[in-house]
């Protein structure tokens, strides 16, 4: 049972972790109509960006500082660059995005070079939030923080122990997740600059004509949607690694979420972000093949189809092509995404 729920909270986890990536891609997609293919490229500035401030004053001030000079660079890139290819179409914003992305990856790895480097996070988020105690005779239990060695260490040897401690960083970026989920849903639905956001997309003349700057709405709507690549990158770099290939990592996962999602969908990002992280992370902790599935079911298989490759391929081999055919999937029987209103 423990089994099931850390792997449950590990998947929920990871795929908030694609929410915070895909969250801001949405949105400068529903806002503005454009795929940026430098986002993942923003969540790796906000990484290093957030390494190097954390070491000269600390962990915290970086989880603020880092998002907000990323949104600024994006800002500032709608402003010189995005912008003067807009009326062009959609051609030439993606291939100027596309473009950014490899730039931003040299300008990183001039800087802070093409190793890793060691982004660890505060104390406070050091060791488990909280550590899973599952006994055979007394059953689950839960201990807060580190549980002690002696919970964690059977004098029977008959006894079965098992101690599953999980981590606080990624509590905190669960918690993140979840306070920017609700912090972006209100802004876009309860606020005035909400309202204006939306309405510069459809009814730019109108907005303008009630006094405000449509074209500075866009620069803050890219600006904002780079600000959330940039937290994600704090986060996800300091919970995992920073390198100059974490950007690619993650870069076509998002892509998926955001297709299966729904274009333009923030609630539906949120749903294809969490069912993807949790079916990625089951089918890597299952570590089963073809074959010794059957067998366990009963079923023989023959001497020439034991030694068959595909028989001997496990469920964790398979785990990262799994986001891919869920999207292949959503594209041929439900186009517009799970939640989406427009097709493609």
């Amino acid at each position: 049972m423990e089994f099931f729920i850390i792997s449950m909270l590990n998947g929920l986890s990871y795929g908030l972790l694609l929410f915070m990536l895909s969250s801001g891609l949405t949105l400068i997609f529903s806002m503005m109509g454009v795929l940026n293919f430098a986002h993942a490229s923003f969540y790796m500035v906000g990484a290093y960006v957030g390494y190097t401030v954390s070491r000269l004053v600390g962990f915290w001030p970086a989880l603020v500082i880092a998002p907000l000079v990323v949104g600024a660079l994006g800002a500032v890139f709608e402003r010189l660059c995005l912008r003067r290819v807009h009326k062009f179409g959609h051609v030439p914003e993606l291939l100027i995005t596309f473009g950014l992305s490899y730039v931003i990856l040299e300008l990183v790895q001039l800087i802070w070079g093409r190793i890793a480097v060691e982004f660890r996070p505060p104390e406070l988020l050091q060791g488990p939030v909280f550590t899973l105690i599952n006994h055979s005779a007394k059953g689950l239990s839960m201990v807060w923080g580190a549980a002690p060695a002696e919970m964690c260490s059977a004098a029977d040897a008959a006894v079965r122990l098992v101690c599953s401690p999980f981590p606080a960083t990624r509590g905190f970026m669960m918690l993140v997740a979840l306070v920017m989920l609700v912090s972006v849903w209100l802004l876009l639905t309860r606020t005035r600059i909400g309202l204006v956001i939306q309405a510069a997309l459809t009814h730019p003349e109108a907005v303008e004509s009630l006094g405000h700057n449509v074209p500075a709405v866009f620069m803050m709507v890219f600006g904002a949607g780079a600000a959330l690549a940039g937290l994600a990158g704090v986060i996800g770099g300091s919970t995992f690694l920073t390198e100059p290939s974490m950007a690619a990592t993650v870069g076509s996962v998002i892509f998926v979420v955001v297709v299966v999602g729904g274009m333009g969908s923030l609630s539906g990002a949120f749903l294809a972000s969490v069912l993807i992280g949790v079916i990625q992370t089951f089918a890597v902790a299952f570590d089963y093949s073809v074959g010794s599935l059957a067998a366990q079911m009963g079923v023989q298989l023959s001497p020439g189809a034991q030694g068959n490759t595909l028989v001997k391929l496990t469920i964790s081999q398979v785990a990262p092509i799994l986001p891919y055919l869920f999207l292949v999937l959503i594209l041929i029987f439900r186009p517009k995404g799970l939640l989406g209103t427009r097709e493609g």
